[in-house]
């Protein structure tokens, strides 16, 4: 019996590839643009923009650590990125577990103050939070103006209730079967949390983490507010290589490509757990 020969490709099938494509040059232009800029030397990204460069150096991304504090400024952001993230799921964990799971006097009121706060922009709480700190730092003596853990505390304000949020519709999604029988088998709720539920809900969590650490690593606003040179983060930083007289784009741009390595790098190992943590629960 003879094979039919293959159908052409439908016209759908072109105008989605053709799509696709333009979407993909569009994408990944603003990348070549940084990656040919970060290998230029300095004469050659000040005046117009060359598709074509004419010669290669790998001399920005040595100077990038020299010109600024760079590492110090990479260390700041690990730390805050870091406990910010922590903290954040954490939290949310718990808080979410307890609305999720219990019904107690407050709940409704709870999840909708949680969901109302992202209706606010964030500079909107700049300024409260400015003088919040401020005023505990006179009161009481702790530094929370101009500290890491000022910082922290700050990103928790809008991680926080998203993540709290975005849990609480995972763990509804998990079947509350599960929890039933790991207490008739003796464990107690917290029992029941972490070796059931956070188990079952390890896509869910990273979802909640990543968000976390991506909307700390590349704030600004807060940043440039709430810290100072010793505590300063890198998307602040990142102004250093604009001075009164001149701006290095290369170094700029290579040190673009150098914070955004850990965020790339972590999207591309969790992109699957991220997934699935987004989509879960939307459904029930």
């Amino acid at each position: 019996m003879s094979k039919s020969p293959m159908a052409p490709p439908s016209s759908f099938t072109w105008t989605r590839r053709i799509v696709l494509t333009l979407l993909a040059v569009f994408a990944l232009t603003p990348v070549y643009v940084m990656l040919s800029s970060s290998l230029k030397p300095l004469e050659d990204v000040q005046g117009a923009f060359h598709w074509i460069p004419s010669g290669f150096t790998v001399r920005p991304y040595l100077d990038i650590w020299d010109t600024v504090p760079l590492a110090r400024y990479f260390l700041n952001s690990l730390i805050v990125t870091g406990a910010a993230t922590l903290c954040s799921v954490t939290v949310a964990v718990f808080a979410a577990y307890a609305v999720s799971r219990y019904r107690f006097p407050g709940r409704r009121f709870f999840s909708v103050t949680v969901l109302s706060t992202q209706m606010f922009p964030g500079i909107l709480f700049l300024l409260p939070l400015f003088l919040i700190f401020v005023n505990i730092g006179n009161t009481t003596g702790i530094a929370l103006y101009g500290s890491r853990g000022g910082l922290i505390l700050t990103y928790l304000t809008f991680s926080l209730p998203f993540s709290i949020w975005m849990l609480v519709g995972y763990f509804d999604s998990i079947p509350r079967d599960l929890d039933e029988a790991a207490l008739v088998d003796g464990c107690g709720p917290l029992g029941a949390l972490f070796r059931i539920v956070v188990p079952a809900a390890v896509p869910g969590i990273v979802a909640v983490s990543v968000y976390a650490f991506m909307t700390a690593w590349g704030e600004v606003l807060f940043a440039s507010v709430m810290t100072n040179d010793t505590t300063r983060t890198l998307s602040v930083g990142l102004q250093g290589y604009a001075t009164e007289t001149n701006v290095y784009w290369n170094q700029v741009m290579a040190a673009s490509l150098v914070v955004s390595v850990p965020v790339v790098a972590g999207f591309l190992l969790l992109q699957r757990y991220l997934v699935a943590g987004l989509t879960a629960g939307a459904v029930k």
